[in-house]
């Protein structure tokens, strides 16, 4: 990851810095998809140079930058064409090289928690084909499946899961292909060493890294 382009979010009284993530991710991400080649991979790291970690909550800050091996990558993908339609609420820096001196290298991966009870009846809903209202109001009844036990519940609502907070944090998104929203949780670990140059179409990875400045 030798170039870079840095994208500052401009909060305002009409968007917020939440909304506004939504908007400017998802357009980086249809960005991303015609980058991918015939194995889904991209040649463009996402980082979060504002990203603060917390123990009981973290947050992505206010910037985004877009990494790359060489300049005409970040050319053919045209930050400024994807953006153009928030152009008041960002501001996009032209292609440059990473400085030398840096922080560390990261991997920013997607995060999938399992206790999260939409993400749960959605897995519901297509295991068994219906639909996620039905799944995620609808009864579940283990007792078929499963030994009768005094300590654990046979029947129960997804719904009626009490919701766990997630330290990661997360951008809220519309799926391209079914158009459900979901949530994008986002997890940052430093690491020693750089290793890998590709990545899914949200520029996240588990195992490629992204250099820190």
């Amino acid at each position: 990851m030798n170039y870079y382009i840095e994208i500052t979010l401009i909060e305002n009284s009409d968007l917020n810095l939440f909304s506004l993530w939504t908007k400017v991710f998802q357009q980086i991400h249809l960005g991303l998809v015609e980058m991918q080649d015939n194995q889904t991979r991209v040649p463009i790291g996402l980082s979060f140079p504002d990203y603060v970690t917390g123990e009981k909550y973290s947050v992505l800050g206010g910037k985004l930058r877009l990494l790359a091996k060489d300049e005409v990558t970040l050319s053919q993908f045209n930050a400024s064409k994807w953006l153009s339609r928030l152009s008041d609420y960002v501001h996009c820096t032209s292609i440059r090289p990473v400085p030398e001196k840096l922080t560390g290298y990261a991997i920013y991966q997607r995060e999938q928690p399992k206790t999260n009870k939409e993400r749960l009846a959605r897995r519901y809903a297509k295991r068994h084909n219906v639909d996620y209202e039905t799944a995620l109001n609808g009864i579940i009844d283990l007792t078929a499946k499963l030994t009768p036990n005094a300590d654990y519940k046979m029947q129960f609502r997804y719904c009626d899961m009490p919701k766990k907070i997630v330290p990661t944090p997360f951008i809220r998104l519309k799926s391209l292909s079914s158009e459900q929203k979901f949530c994008l949780w986002i997890k940052k670990t430093m690491v020693a060493e750089p290793s890998g140059t590709t990545f899914s179409s949200y520029g996240l990875s588990a195992v490629s890294t992204v250099p820190e400045f």
